[in-house]
């Protein structure tokens, strides 16, 4: 949860400076942290003290002396500020009185009346002065808007008054405090707007009766406005006391202190603004503002009042602590995308962001002027983009490949030219990788490739194969990734996984080799279970106390970022819900192995990929030359109920996928178990809506897409034909000589194109070559190639976790810790290895289970 961004989307804009400096502070503690990581290891002189009051021995007295002078400045301005509107109010109250005692003053005016106008005149007057604020239309819809619907409503101020107060309620911070007088500046038309649709003021002239109706209208406005003021100043002292709270936390946690029971204890519970005297005293005056409300507007009915006053007020704005899923948005998932240096869609913004347009830059032209020997011509820029070339030509092989006769039967033709015109996209990204495959299904159906399952394997109608292709496109292994998506949500928003990698890194000590050992075992192990494309961002976050005190150009930092990207890939293959494409995988292996026995072949495989590029960092980086390392302090925050049911409804689903296979006449399939997490999480409002909508849907629909395309692929024979051409060609080679190619030809094709793109390619045909095979062993040949897949780490866009690393960036320099050649140095070399490993330990492990 970010304290900051609820501090800023809550504040008073006009109070912003006199809020506790949250931002600066966080600033001081890693300052602080950076002073004592140095003076643990070298004396300081005179001229390289810390600037702080205090020295690094005694960090609690300088950012206790920081903390005072924020302290003073809210004090000094809640008591001005608290003056001021308290007078207000008291003014507020005399003025209500009057205004009291000249309508009965009225009243008895008009009771003195002639007999023949005494009853309309006093019906006319109580009709206007009871009724001020009540009759208007009510919106029936709450305050649940988020702060970024808010800033998008822009509809115009009412001419009626209380129509007009009530719309500030959906305004977002600034906007809505802006607009908020304006309305209640526009209330002064209530009185001619009611004068030309009501009859009391077509012939009613009374100049005392008017004065009296606009100092009503009058006092109904300042009560709203002080309401809400004084409701500012709850706020105020609210969130400052919160973001005391907070900030000791985070110094205690960093520093390794107590700092934090006792100053609050000794500074802030004793200051004005959060004594409990002054709440209660805020209380009060609220209380005094409603029961004025009620006597001007709502007939003495406190509670309507309060009602009504309370539909003035702003939305406070809950930041709930984000799940994995939700913080990536923001980060760029390009990796997990094939890339071919193509970065930006047909007409779409700009996706690089060294491209992006930042503040102050000029707006690029829509149009670009070519010049030609027939003079200059103007056209849309994105006619002149790579983008567009690559597309056009797609589309012509795509045409070609229908057109041109190569297989016999039609149906296997247009899959021909299906595979390859997809396999480009993807490849390319010359269009998102999502909205390919949801091409798939309707390429399937206009160019009819599926067949009926039976023989003689008639061609399926339109309608019969939209049925079909759908049907594949949601299959278990969806309601798997869904599962495996849910836990790791689950995991992130309730700190589970923090505070576990935090525990086993705190175990780690301060020698380089040691922390680097770790961290890359905790991002495998991280990688299991949230999968390789949430772990990185987990570990990266957890390692951000040894990065920000190691120097700029730290051999270490460079081991250490890479170190995690590498193991996250390799741990994407250590369990089936691990990457997607995994799942993948199961889909094509028929019987699907036990999670016991993808365990079996792949944790060693990965345990042992692990320690060899583990020696390569050490052998590249030689990061344990003059390095110190900050301990990596664990959480101390205990486990809660919620927390503990969690990790028990985790555990208990992780046991039940590993014994899907007995559990078989039950569940039927891993997928149906992997609803158990999904109801129980969402269902008891641990995991809300919004974190549903924040899953990566595109992947899904990537996965989604690939199964339908080797549905059809194999309905159509087209898979069959060509598996059992390359059978031929590999006849002479034994199951180990196979392998060792398949093994090969996936490492590089993942290696360039996405991994999960890559094993919707080439997964099916390893499968059919290993079914045709004179010793069938299909199974092996998929497990191996899927480990192969995971490995595939050789540049910087190869798997997730690869491009988060090369985007982290160095706080104090904003320069990137690591370069591409980084990657291929060392990624290449670690690819290499896995390779090794995979085609010997893995052979041998995948022999003895009996794939």
């Amino acid at each position: 949860m970010k304290f900051s961004h609820s501090l800023q989307f809550n504040s008073v804009p006009d109070w912003s400076t006199h809020y506790i400096s949250y931002s600066n502070l966080k600033k001081t503690i890693y300052t602080l942290e950076k002073q004592l990581h140095q003076a643990s290891n070298q004396p300081q002189d005179a001229e390289s003290s810390p600037l702080l009051n205090g020295t690094a021995d005694d960090p609690d007295k300088a950012f206790s002396n920081t903390l005072d002078h924020e302290l003073e400045k809210i004090c000094s301005f809640y008591q001005l500020k608290e003056l001021e509107i308290y007078g207000e109010v008291d003014q507020l109250l005399r003025d209500e009185e009057h205004y009291e005692e000249e309508q009965e003053e009225l009243e008895t005016e008009q009771s003195e009346q002639p007999p023949g106008t005494r009853g309309s005149k006093k019906a006319r007057s109580n009709s206007i002065f009871k009724t001020i604020g009540l009759g208007r239309p009510r919106r029936t819809s709450g305050m649940s808007q988020s702060y970024e619907e808010l800033d998008n409503d822009n509809s115009d101020d009412d001419a009626d008054e209380t129509v007009g107060l009530q719309k500030t309620k959906s305004r977002d911070g600034q906007r809505g405090w802006e607009s908020r007088h304006e309305d209640l500046r526009a209330s002064t038309d209530f009185a001619s707007s009611r004068r030309r649709t009501s009859v009391a003021f077509d012939d009613y002239n009374d100049m005392a009766f008017s004065a009296l109706y606009d100092s009503g209208v009058s006092l109904k406005k300042r009560t709203v406005s002080l309401y809400v003021s004084v409701c500012e100043l709850r706020s105020f002292i609210q969130l400052n006391r919160t973001g005391f709270t907070k900030v000791l936390k985070k110094y205690d946690k960093i520093l390794d202190r107590n700092l934090k029971r006792q100053y609050i204890d000794a500074n802030v519970e004793t200051a004005y603004p959060f004594q409990k005297s002054t709440m209660a005293h805020l209380a009060e005056n609220l209380s005094r503002i409603e029961s004025a409300y009620a006597k001007i507007c709502t007939k003495g009915d406190v509670a309507e009042a309060k009602r009504e006053l309370r539909l003035h007020l702003r939305e406070h704005v809950v930041w709930e602590r984000n799940t994995v899923w939700r913080e990536m948005i923001g980060i760029e998932r390009k990796s997990q995308a094939a890339n071919m240096g193509l970065r930006q869609t047909l007409i779409g913004r700009e996706t690089d962001p060294r491209k992006l347009r930042l503040q102050g830059d000029e707006v690029e032209a829509e149009m670009k002027e070519v010049n030609t020997p027939i003079g200059k011509y103007h056209c849309p820029q994105w006619l002149l983009s790579s983008t567009f070339y690559t597309l056009i030509l797609i589309l012509a092989v795509f045409l070609v490949l229908l057109l041109v006769p190569i297989m016999k039967k039609p149906e296997q033709q247009n899959c021909l030219a299906l595979v390859v015109f997809v396999s480009l996209l993807w490849a390319t990204e010359a269009i998102p990788l999502f909205v390919t495959s949801l091409l798939v299904p309707f390429l399937v159906v206009v160019l009819r490739v599926v067949r009926q399952d039976e023989k003689p394997h008639a061609r399926l109608e339109s309608k019969q194969a939209a049925s079909y292709v759908f049907a594949a496109m949601w299959t278990p292994v969806i309601m798997l990734l869904l599962g495996g998506f849910t836990i790791a949500a689950a995991l992130s928003k309730y700190n589970i996984a923090k505070m576990m990698a935090t525990f086993v890194l705190s175990k780690a000590g301060t020698k380089p080799r040691t922390v680097l050992l770790t961290s890359m075992f905790v991002a495998m192990f991280a990688s299991m279970w949230i999968s390789n494309v949430a772990a990185p961002v987990l570990c990266f976050s957890i390692v951000q106390p040894i990065l920000r005190n190691l120097p700029s150009d730290s051999a270490m930092s460079k081991a250490l970022l890479l170190g995690i990207a590498l193991s996250s890939n390799i741990g994407g293959a250590a369990s089936p819900i691990a990457s997607p494409q995994n799942l993948i995988a199961l889909q094509n292996m028929n019987p699907q192995p036990g999670w016991g026995v993808w365990f079996f072949v792949a944790l060693p495989v990965c345990i042992i990929s692990i320690v060899l590029i583990w020696l390569l960092l050490l052998a590249t980086f030689k990061p344990g030359r003059n390095t110190t390392i900050v301990p990596i302090r664990p959480m101390k925050d205990r486990f809660s109920g919620i927390q503990w049911f969690i990790s028990g409804v985790t555990i208990v689903t992780i046991a039940l996928w590993c014994v899907t296979h007995q559990l078989e006449p039950i569940f039927g399939d891993m997928g149906v178990v992997a609803i158990i997490p999904i109801v129980l999480f969402f269902g008891t409002g641990i995991l809300t809506k919004e974190d549903f909508n924040n899953f990566l849907w595109t992947i899904i629909i990537l996965a989604a897409g690939g199964l339908a395309l080797g549905k059809a692929v194999n309905s159509s024979g087209l898979l069959h034909t060509i598996a059992k051409s390359i059978t031929a060609e590999v006849e002479g080679l034994s199951l180990y000589g196979v392998l060792i190619v398949f093994a090969a030809l996936i490492l590089v094709v993942a290696t360039f194109i996405s991994h999960t793109v890559a094993a919707l390619i080439v997964l099916p045909l390893v499968q059919q070559v290993g079914q045709g095979m004179d010793e069938p062993h299909p199974n092996l040949l998929v497990m191996g190639s899927v480990l192969m897949c995971s490995a595939a780490m050789g540049l910087p866009t190869s798997g997730f976790p690869n491009m988060t690393a090369i985007m982290m960036e160095d706080s104090q320099t904003g320069q990137r810790y690591l370069q591409v050649k980084h990657f291929i140095t060392r990624g290449v070399p670690a690819s290499i290895i896995t390779f090794c490993v995979v085609v010997t330990v893995g052979y041998g492990l995948m022999l003895a289970v009996g794939l």
